[in-house]
C-alpha cells in the first residue's frame, strides 16, 4: 500500500507520552488512538480511522458542510488561486480533495474509471470504494483539507493547480491517481497564545462575545480552578460532545482551548482542526500559567 502523506506535526503517540506525566493528566484513554493508514488524512496527528468508533457521517460531515459553503460548480478557477505554487496566496489556501489510486501498471483501469465518471455519471466515491488501493477508499476517497507540503510533489502540484470539480490524472511513485478538488478555503491555523495576551483580549467585551473558549480539563479540576467564560468540554466525555461539536460551535470563529499545562489542549485543538475548525489557539502553559502570571487568585494544583 502506498504511503502518500507526510507531516511535520507531532504524532498523537508523542503527545500521549508527554501528557502522561504527573504535570499534565491527559485523558488518553478517552481520545482515540490513531491506527496506521497507507494513505492517511492530512489532518495530522489524528486520522479518519482514529475515530472509527463514530458513524461515518460524523467523520466526514464537517468536510462536507464546509464543501457546501464554499463549492463552486463548473471548471472555473477560484478567486485568489495562483498558478505559482510558490506564491503567498497559493500557500495560504487549503483544498478539499477526493481521489482514487491504482497501481502503476493499471493506467487503462484509471482511464475506464475516468470515463465512467465523466460520461456515465458514476459517483467517484463508489468507484474509489471498489477500486482504490488507498486506505481513503473507506471514506469514498476523501482526503480532507490539505495544504502545501503535506503530499508528494507530483500530487501536490496537480491538486493545487486543478480547477474546481475537474478530474485530473497524475502519476506519482505510488501509482496513478484520479483526483478532483471539491472546494477551497483560506488556510486554517493552530497557534499558541500566551496567557498575558489572552488576558488582555478578554478585557474587550467584543472578544468575549465572538470568541469560543473551551476548557478540556475534568470537572473536578474545573471545580478547583477556572477562568470565567470558558465552557467545559472534558476529554473524559469526548464521545458525548465530539459528534456534534462542529454544529454546537462555529468552526470559522476564533477558538481558544485550555487545560492544566497546555498538552491536553494541544491534542484537542489538533483534533478540532481535523474537524474543520480554522482559527485555533492553544493556551500556552494552561491555567497554571494563567494563575502564576495573570491572576494569583486562581488556585494552582
Amino acid at each position: 500500500m502506498a504511503r502518500l502523506w507526510t507531516s511535520s506535526l507531532p504524532t498523537t503517540s508523542c503527545l500521549l507520552a508527554i501528557a502522561s506525566s504527573s504535570q499534565c493528566r491527559l485523558a488518553s484513554a478517552h481520545l482515540p488512538r490513531p491506527s496506521p493508514l497507507s494513505c492517511p488524512s492530512p489532518h495530522s496527528p489524528l486520522t479518519f480511522r482514529s475515530f472509527s468508533f463514530l458513524p461515518l457521517r460524523f467523520r466526514i460531515a464537517p468536510m462536507l458542510r464546509q464543501e457546501q459553503r464554499n463549492i463552486t460548480f463548473g471548471n472555473v478557477k477560484a478567486v485568489g488561486r495562483s498558478s505559482d505554487a510558490g506564491s503567498t496566496k497559493f500557500k495560504e489556501r487549503e483544498i478539499l480533495v477526493q481521489h482514487l489510486l491504482v497501481p502503476e501498471d493499471q493506467l487503462q483501469l484509471l482511464l475506464d474509471i475516468q470515463r465512467q465518471v465523466m460520461q456515465d455519471g458514476v459517483d467517484l466515491s463508489d468507484l474509489a470504494a471498489e477500486h482504490s488501493i488507498c486506505a481513503s477508499k473507506d471514506v469514498g476517497g476523501m482526503l480532507g483539507w490539505i495544504s502545501l507540503g503535506r503530499t508528494v510533489p507530483e500530487f501536490e502540484e496537480a491538486a493545487f493547480k486543478a480547477p474546481l470539480n475537474k478530474l485530473v490524472r497524475v502519476k506519482t511513485k505510488h501509482g496513478w491517481h484520479l483526483l478532483q478538488v471539491l472546494s477551497e478555503r483560506e488556510a486554517s491555523f493552530l497557534r499558541d497564545i500566551d496567557v498575558q495576551e489572552l488576558s488582555t483580549n478578554m478585557e474587550d467585551p467584543e472578544f468575549l462575545q465572538n470568541a469560543q473558549l473551551l476548557d478540556v480539563r475534568e470537572p473536578d479540576e474545573i471545580a478547583t480552578a477556572s477562568i470565567e467564560g470558558f465552557k467545559s468540554y472534558p476529554l473524559s466525555q469526548f464521545g458525548k460532545w465530539a459528534p456534534t461539536v462542529a454544529e454546537d460551535l462555529d468552526p470559522s470563529k476564533d477558538t481558544f482551548v485550555l487545560c492544566h499545562h497546555g498538552m491536553r489542549s494541544l491534542q484537542a485543538a489538533n483534533w478540532l482542526k481535523s474537524q474543520g475548525f480554522t482559527r485555533l489557539y492553544n493556551i500556552s502553559g494552561g491555567i497554571h500559567a494563567y494563575s502564576v502570571k495573570v491572576d494569583n487568585r486562581i488556585p494552582t494544583y
